[in-house]
């Protein structure tokens, strides 16, 4: 039998509950950004006490230790969405910053007036914006799949938005909605149909274990910042097709 949550217990490893005024503080907006564990505040302090160097651009000790620390990061995150290799984790300011490039580089580099890219009527701005100002500069078609009534994506014609389509890219999870994407299911018509997938997962990761070879997906995107992770550290997984391998420090690499 499972044991119960203890929520005093929990509320304990965060500093910023226990040491806000004379009345306890209830934060109900973690869909936005969460509160940070003493675990996350302590590691930060130690590296910025122990640790801290530019990484990648020293072979001295300091610097040689920072790099390896974060690609210890990386290889981390990679298990922790089950990506084949750390060389196809790519990190970021935000998910904001990890889905403007793929539609600036991959969109860019692919897309072509007329070409189609399919969105839902339930993204975050994140992911409608970059493709907004790709179809006025290049004249490509945006596709919706409309929200029915109860919240769930009205997936009965998207076969026919996906029919010429070059990309699809929605949210795994509503953060208004709490809505759940059927992300495989609207995986394998993409792909079936030609198009590529591109998945924001801001409030899926933090929530669910997460396979991107699972999802079936090409690009991933979320942000440190809304499950305990410090502010200013984002994700893009990009599958091999389109990743380049990163640096390594000169330590790792003899």
């Amino acid at each position: 039998m499972t044991a119960a949550l203890d929520p005093r217990a929990i509320r304990a490893d965060f500093p910023l509950l226990a040491h806000h005024g004379d009345s306890p503080l209830v934060y109900l907006d973690s869909a936005a950004t969460s509160q940070k564990p003493s675990v996350v505040i302590d590691a930060l302090r130690d590296y910025y006490e122990h640790t801290n160097a530019n990484v990648a651009r020293g072979v001295y000790a300091l610097a040689e230790a920072s790099t390896n620390a974060m690609e210890n990061a990386r290889r981390r995150v990679a298990r922790f969405i089950g990506a084949p290799s750390a060389d196809e984790i790519v990190f970021t300011k935000n998910a904001t910053e990890a889905l403007n490039l793929v539609a600036w580089s991959w969109g860019r580099a692919n897309l072509a007036e007329g070409d189609a890219v399919v969105l839902s009527q339930m993204e975050h701005h994140a992911n409608i914006v970059p493709w907004q100002i790709l179809a006025a500069e290049r004249g490509i078609e945006l596709r919706w799949i409309s929200v029915a009534p109860d919240g769930t994506l009205d997936l009965s014609n998207l076969d026919v938005l996906l029919d010429g389509a070059k990309m699809l890219s929605v949210s795994a999870m509503s953060n208004v909605l709490g809505t759940f994407t059927p992300m495989r299911q609207m995986a394998d018509a993409a792909h079936a149909a030609g198009a590529l997938v591109c998945v924001d997962a801001c409030q899926y990761v933090p929530h669910l274990p997460t396979s991107v070879t699972e999802l079936d997906a090409d690009f991933l995107a979320f942000s440190g910042h809304k499950m305990c992770g410090p502010t200013g550290v984002g994700v893009l997984w990009a599958g091999a097709s389109y990743s380049m391998p990163c640096p390594r420090s000169s330590a790792e690499a003899a």
